[in-house]
């Protein structure tokens, strides 16, 4: 988890204890990128409402806050605990079988590494390989 997700997500269990940060990245130098979730949605209200409780994010950045969408995120085990059975795109740090790229079905997540069916075959991924991680919308 970067620096600025774990920054963020300690501002926000005070302010929004109930909303779930999915993604926060630095884009560029000067944006932060903030994906999050609600057990009721995700409203332009509740956008709203995380951006005015993150004063310090915005005196250094631009910040953007939207809902997950249909290319969910997936960066916390819990995450793809919940997606198991859902196709997802998984991009490493490193090539592993010559990849480092692979999409199919997650099949499996455990605290230590998540199991692909991807095109090229079954791949364990431990997390510390995963650089960035979503769901493929289904069709």
């Amino acid at each position: 988890m970067s620096s600025i997700q774990a920054d963020i997500e300690a501002r926000l269990a005070q302010a929004e204890p109930e909303v779930e940060v999915l993604l926060a990245e630095v884009v560029g130098a000067r944006t932060v990128r903030l994906f999050i979730d609600h057990p009721e949605g995700v409203t332009l209200a509740l956008c709203e409402r995380v951006t005015l409780a993150l004063p310090e994010v915005r005196e250094r950045y631009a910040l953007e806050v939207s809902s997950p969408g249909t290319e969910r995120p997936l960066t916390k085990p819990a995450h793809f605990r919940r997606f198991v059975g859902r196709r997802a795109r998984v991009r490493t740090r490193d090539a592993r079988e010559g990849h480092i790229s692979f999409t199919g079905e997650l099949v499996g997540a455990s605290e230590a590494d998540i199991t692909l069916a991807a095109e090229t075959g079954v791949v364990t991924i431990p997390y510390q390989e995963i650089v960035r991680s979503n769901l493929i919308p289904t069709e």
